[in-house]
C-alpha cells in the first residue's frame, strides 16, 4: 500500500489540477487509473532491474551425464527440468581440460591470450591484467562470490579475490585430496569444514545469495566433481551399484546426482527469496568425461580434441528472461558467455578489452535468426582442432585428420586424403588463429607474487616449483597437492620463481616429512645471494590420512605435514629465484618437502 500511495503522489505532482493527463489514462476511473499506474510502475521497475546470475560449472561432467541428453541410467531431474523449462544449446564447446575452460569462461577470450595453457606447473595461472566477468559486474554494482574450485592461480592477485570476487570459499588447485570433512580457503584464510564438499559449497552459495538478495549478484559455483578422487556419500553410490555398474561409473553417476540435488537446493532458494524470475541460471561442464561412459556416440573424452572431449552441455534458465523449451543448434562456446551475460546486465564490453566471444542474446531470443558461420578452435599441448558447421580438423603431433560431421558425427573415417583442399584451407585457418592468440604467451610460467598487503603469508607449494637433480615429485606429473621426495643427492635442489612487490626480511618456514633415519639432514634456503640454513631435528613420518575412495586414485594421498621455522631471509623487489638445497643427508634421502612459507613483516 505504501508503494501504491507513493506512486499516486508522484503522478499527482506530475499532473496537477488543470494539466492534461496522458491519453492512456484520460477518461479512466480514479481507482482503475491508479491501479494501471501501479502495474506499469512495477513492470517498468522489474524490467529495468539487472538480472542476478547463478553460473554453475562442473568438473569432468560430460555432455552425456544428463538424463535429458538420452542417458537412461543417470538421475538428474532438477537439471532436466532446467533444460526443459529453459533453453539448451545442442552444440556448445569448451576446452579439452579444466583450467583453460575456466579462463575462457571468465574473460570471454581464448585461453591462450590469458597465458593459461595447462592444468599444473604454473601453466594454469591467468594474467592479472585480464578483465574478468566478476570485475566487470562488480564495477557495475553487482555483489560477486565464487564458491568451489578456482584453478586459475592460487596467489593474490591471481586468486578470486584479486580477480573481482568479493567473497571466495573453495580451493585454487586442480583437484582436492578429500571430499569429506576437509579444509578450504575463505578469502585467504584456511577454514575447517564438515560434511561432503558439494553440500558445503552449496550452503555457502545459498548464504551468499540470501545475504545479497537486495542487490544484483553474480554467484559463480564451480563445483569440483565428478573429478577424482572418486568419493561420494553412500546414499548416492548405493543407488548405482544396485544397478550393477562398476565402482567408477557408479561413483561418477552418484556424484552427478548429488550435483543435481544441490542445484535443486539453489533453485528452491531463489524461489523462496522471490528472485527466480529475475535470475539467469547457467549450467555447463568444463571438458569431456573423465572415464569411458555414455556420451551420445561422440568420439573422445577429457583431454582429447574430438567432439566427446570438447562438446558439453549449456543450460540457460530464467522464467522472466530466457525462453522455455528451446533448443539452439548453432555453434556456440565458452567464450560467448561473458559478452552474453554483460548484455543481459545492460553492460557493454569493458574499455580496452578485446573479447573473442559473441553475444548470444539475439540468438536466444530468436534461434531461427541468421547466425554467421564460425570456427570453433581447441588447443591443449600438442593437440589441436578446428570445428566448422560441417567438418572437424584434428591435429595431434604428426597426425592430422579430417572428419565430415554431417555424415560421420562419431569421427570414424578420416577423409583428409579425399578432400585435400578442405584440409589445407582449415589447416591454414587454424595456423593463423594460433599465431594470433599465442603471440603474447610467456615462455615460462608466471612467477609467484610475494609481498602484497592483502596476502602477507604466501605458501610456495611443491607443484608450483621445479626439482633439479635427484629429487622428484611423489606423483610423476607434479599434480595438485603433490610434494618433493626421494631427495637422494646433496647436489639436487628445488626452486620457485617469485616476483616480490615489496622488499623485506621474510620469515621462512618449511613443511616437511622426515623418517627417523634421516633426522639431522641439513638444508639451505636462498634467494638473490642471501641464504638461511636449517637442520631437521625431529622425525615426522605419519601414515596417509584415511581416504574414503571408491576407486584407487592416481593422485597423491593426504598427509599431515610438520612445520619448521628456519629464520628470516632478505628478499629484494623484482623477479628472483628461491632455492632449497639439501646440504647433507644422514640417511638415504633428505626430507620430503611439501612447501615453503614466506611471511611478510608488517613493517619494512
Amino acid at each position: 500500500m505504501k508503494r501504491l500511495m507513493d506512486l499516486y503522489r508522484r503522478v499527482a505532482l506530475a499532473h496537477p489540477p488543470g494539466k492534461a493527463l496522458s491519453p492512456l489514462v484520460r477518461g479512466t476511473r480514479p481507482l482503475t487509473w491508479l491501479l494501471f499506474i501501479f502495474l506499469v510502475g512495477v513492470a517498468s521497475s522489474t524490467h529495468a532491474a539487472p538480472p542476478n546470475i547463478l553460473l554453475i560449472l562442473t568438473d569432468d561432467q560430460g555432455w552425456g551425464d544428463l538424463g535429458v541428453h538420452g542417458n537412461d541410467v543417470i538421475q538428474t531431474p532438477n537439471l532436466d527440468a532446467l533444460a526443459q523449462s529453459g533453453t539448451r544449446f545442442q552444440h556448445f564447446y569448451v576446452s579439452p581440460v579444466c583450467a583453460p575452460t575456466r579462463a575462457s569462461l571468465l574473460t570471454g577470450r581464448h585461453h591462450l591470450r590469458t597465458n593459461v595453457t595447462g592444468v599444473t606447473d604454473g601453466r594454469e595461472v591467468m594474467r592479472t591484467e585480464e578483465v574478468t566477468l566478476a570485475e566487470a559486474l562488480k564495477e557495475a554494482g553487482y555483489a560477486t562470490g565464487c564458491f568451489g574450485k578456482w584453478h586459475n592461480g592460487g596467489h593474490f592477485p591471481h586468486d578470486p579475490n584479486g580477480q573481482g570476487f568479493d567473497e571466495f570459499f573453495g580451493f585454487s588447485a586442480g583437484h582436492w585430496n578429500n571430499y569429506f570433512d576437509t579444509h578450504y580457503e575463505h578469502n585467504g584464510q584456511r577454514v575447517q569444514v564438515d560434511g561432503y564438499i558439494n553440500d558445503v559449497v552449496t550452503d555457502k552459495a545459498i548464504a551468499f545469495m540470501t545475504a545479497n538478495q537486495a542487490k544484483p549478484f553474480l554467484c559463480y559455483v564451480p563445483y569440483n566433481t565428478p573429478h577424482s578422487p572418486f568419493q561420494v556419500p553412500d546414499k548416492y553410490f548405493d543407488t548405482y551399484k544396485a544397478l550393477g555398474l562398476d565402482d567408477t561409473l557408479a561413483c561418477v553417476y552418484a556424484m552427478c546426482e548429488n550435483l543435481d540435488d544441490n542445484v535443486g537446493r539453489m533453485v528452491e532458494t531463489l524461489e523462496s527469496l522471490g528472485l527466480r524470475d529475475n535470475t539467469l541460471i547457467l549450467y555447463l561442464g568444463d571438458n569431456g568425461p573423465n572415464s569411458k561412459r555414455y556420451v551420445g556416440g561422440l568420439r573422445g573424452h577429457k583431454g582429447t580434441v574430438h567432439e566427446g572431449g570438447v562438446r558439453n552441455m549449456l543450460l540457460m534458465n530464467g522464467p522472466g528472461i530466457i525462453p522455455r523449451g528451446q533448443v539452439v543448434e548453432a555453434l556456440t562456446q565458452h567464450i560467448d558467455l561473458m559478452p552474453t551475460l554483460l548484455a543481459y546486465a545492460g553492460l557493454g564490453t569493458p574499455d580496452g578489452v578485446q573479447l573473442d566471444g559473441r553475444n548470444l542474446r539475439p540468438l536466444i531470443e530468436d534461434p531461427a535468426r541468421a547466425w554467421t558461420e564460425r570456427d570453433i578452435f581447441s588447443h591443449w599441448r600438442a593437440r589441436a582442432a578446428l570445428r566448422t558447421a560441417d567438418y572437424r580438423l584434428t591435429l595431434q603431433g604428426e597426425q592430422a585428420s579430417l572428419y565430415d560431421l554431417r555424415v560421420d558425427p562419431g569421427e570414424t573415417v578420416d577423409i583428409a586424403p579425399l578432400k585435400p583442399l578442405v584440409f589445407d584451407a582449415l589447416k591454414a585457418r587454424y595456423d593463423a588463429w594460433y599465431a594470433d592468440v599465442s603471440a603474447d604467451l610467456t615462455p615460462e610460467p608466471l612467477p609467484i607474487p610475494v609481498g602484497y598487503a592483502e596476502r602477507p603469508i604466501v605458501e610456495l607449494l611443491a607443484p608450483e616449483g621445479k626439482p633439479v637433480g635427484n629429487v622428484k615429485y611423489a606423483v610423476r606429473a607434479g599434480w595438485a597437492n603433490d610434494w618433493f621426495t626421494d631427495w637422494s643427492d646433496t647436489e639436487a635442489y628445488v626452486y620457485w620463481d617469485i616476483h616480490t612487490v615489496r622488499a623485506g626480511n621474510y620469515a621462512v618456514t618449511l613443511n616437511y616429512v622426515c623418517a627417523p633415519a634421516n633426522v639431522g639432514a641439513k638444508f639451505e634456503v636462498s634467494v638473490a645471494g642471501a641464504s638461511v640454513q636449517g637442520v631437521i631435528t625431529e622425525a615426522h613420518d605419519p601414515a596417509f590420512l584415511p581416504s574414503p575412495d571408491r576407486v584407487k586414485r592416481i593422485e597423491v594421498y593426504e598427509k599431515e605435514w610438520k612445520s619448521l621455522s628456519v629464520g628470516t631471509l632478505a628478499i629484494p623487489e623484482g623477479t628472483t629465484r628461491l632455492k632449497v638445497r639439501a646440504l647433507s643427508k644422514p640417511g638415504e634421502t633428505a626430507m620430503d618437502l611439501k612447501s615453503v612459507v614466506l611471511e611478510r613483516p608488517t613493517i619494512f
